[in-house]
């Protein structure tokens, strides 16, 4: 039915009585009602009512074969709940008890017969006009919903944005492309996957994880940028940047949010209770320990201010090596299905390429602000002679 006029509503008529039939077609004709289905036989007006899909049925009680109230019972599971479908009983039953019965079976109106034709029509209309306002306010809900999903989507992509943008500023300053968080996080998704875990966990991770290092924001670049070994008083600044992350990240009833904020506190606890708490074992939670591993494999195979990148072979070792020590073995076994698939080698790749655009941009910031040429040749001789003075050992390799 058009919701904006109910003339050209669907209406159909189940009666066994032909002259009944014949009789309501007249009166719903004259009124100027078009769309009108009847049959005599319940059987086949229950097959029509499912292709035709009324707006409004006429029906008798009295019927051989299949009576009123089993029709009802019949379109009952084939009209869905969010539906007003009106149902309009026509009947000769007299008895209080026979009516009750039918308006509780599903009718909406009740009408005795003999009938005045204007009566019908009249209660026809007010059916129909109730059908049209629920079949507005079924629209209107359905483009508020909509909207609704839109809003939500949109929501939910602004947080993301201003949590990544959060993840890129922590980790700026001592990556000069922004990347590693971002592969922090698919690395992390990518072992939870490969562990069995949920896909809601797995895509959970994948977001929550690039704010691991969140606490950064507060550590000094004279620490953060230092080439060298750190001191002790400037080690223990470094580690207080899981609890700045914690906090900041802390309160937070969004699930998103009280993972990142887990994973900031506990991504440096080790398996065997060396890490920076104390926690070991299972008292880590699952993400942070999953993270642990792939933030280690990243730092060490990128080059940092106080570092070389180690090869994916060296690193690779240096994560099974730690199986049981400072790494979950089940997140230590992940991993090295994730390399025997080739499924690290793809970040490493594209980690080192971005590596490399980043450090030529920088460079070429510098160049425009100081007025000096640095051309990729330049900036290969920097990168040589850096390796002269540098080690890829793995003493060289510091996870902060």
């Amino acid at each position: 039915m058009r919701c904006d006029d109910t003339s050209q509503a669907r209406i159909l008529i189940v009666d066994d009585e032909e002259a009944n039939i014949r009789l309501i077609r007249k009166v719903l004709e004259r009124s100027d009602f078009s769309c009108i289905t009847s049959h005599t036989d319940p059987l086949q007006a229950l097959q029509q009512f499912q292709t035709t899909d009324p707006d409004l049925v006429l029906l008798d009680l009295k019927m051989p074969g299949m009576s009123g109230f089993d029709f009802m019972d019949a379109i009952r599971p084939l009209t869905p709940e969010s539906d007003f479908l009106p149902i309009v009983v026509v009947s000769g039953a007299q008895d209080p008890d026979v009516r009750d019965r039918a308006l509780a079976s599903g009718a909406r109106d009740f009408v005795n017969k003999p009938f005045r034709p204007s009566e019908v029509v009249l209660r026809i209309r007010n059916m129909l006009e109730i059908r049209f306002l629920h079949c507005q306010l079924r629209q209107h809900a359905e483009v508020l919903e909509d909207r609704v999903r839109e809003r939500t989507k949109e929501l939910a992509q602004a947080q993301m944005e201003i949590l990544d943008r959060l993840a890129t500023t922590a980790e700026y300053r001592d990556d000069c492309t922004g990347q590693h968080a971002r592969r922090v996080g698919e690395l992390a998704a990518r072992l939870a996957e490969a562990m069995g875990q949920s896909a809601a966990l797995v895509d959970l991770l994948r977001q929550a994880a690039p704010l691991h290092d969140l606490g950064k924001v507060a550590i000094p670049d004279a620490i953060l940028l230092k080439p060298g070994p750190l001191s002790e008083p400037e080690y223990s600044l470094m580690r207080s940047h899981t609890d700045i992350g914690g906090g900041i990240l802390a309160g937070s009833q969004f699930p998103l949010l009280e993972m990142a904020r887990d994973i900031a506190e506990h991504h440096h606890e080790q398996w065997n209770g060396s890490g920076y708490k104390g926690l070991r074992g299972e008292e880590i939670p699952l993400t942070s320990r999953i993270v642990a591993v792939a933030d280690a494999f990243d730092c060490m195979v990128h080059e940092r201010s106080y570092k070389l990148p180690a090869t994916l072979e060296r690193a690779a070792e240096e994560i099974v090596a730690q199986r049981g020590g400072q790494f979950d073995p089940q997140v230590v076994d992940a991993f090295i299905e994730l390399v025997n698939a080739g499924r690290v080698q793809d970040l490493l790749a594209k980690g080192r390429s971005n590596t490399e655009a980043g450090r030529l941009a920088q460079l070429a910031e510098l160049a425009a602000a100081t007025g000096t040429c640095v051309s990729s040749k330049t900036a290969n001789a920097r990168e040589v002679e850096e390796r002269s003075r540098g080690s890829g050992s793995k003493s060289d390799v510091r996870i902060a």
